[in-house]
């Protein structure tokens, strides 16, 4: 028997709400330090092993700033910054906690997780 973690109910929208594509940004902006779009681009391209579009990035960025989970600011004339607002920050908490939850202790040993 395990215990689930619960996302507390909310009416904001919260990770489950959001596509894959848009999870992984919120992850790939919360490990880096304000970072620009073409930064976010330039990982996520990595990622998913091809060139993610403009059309693609952009629009979903904006999705994530009008949902309240990321914050859009001004780098310079030019160019945005991304950073997570709190609310995303307790939503990306809240999506490691469950995710971890459903990992098996042998993939968590695997992993060098401490299973406790």
């Amino acid at each position: 028997m395990f215990s689930v973690y619960v996302y507390p109910y909310t009416s904001y929208p919260s990770m489950h709400d959001l596509t894959a594509f848009q999870r992984d940004l919120m992850f790939v902006i919360s490990g880096l330090d304000e970072p620009k779009g073409l930064d976010i681009k330039e990982i996520v391209n990595s990622y998913y092993w091809e060139d993610i579009r403009h059309g693609r990035l952009y629009p979903n960025l904006d999705a994530l700033v009008e949902k309240g989970l990321v914050e859009k600011g001004q780098h310079d004339q030019r160019t945005n910054k991304y950073v997570l607002t709190e609310y995303g920050k307790r939503e990306i908490e809240a999506r490691v906690q469950w995710q971890f939850q459903m990992l098996s202790d042998e993939i968590k040993e695997d992993l060098n997780i401490v299973v406790s």
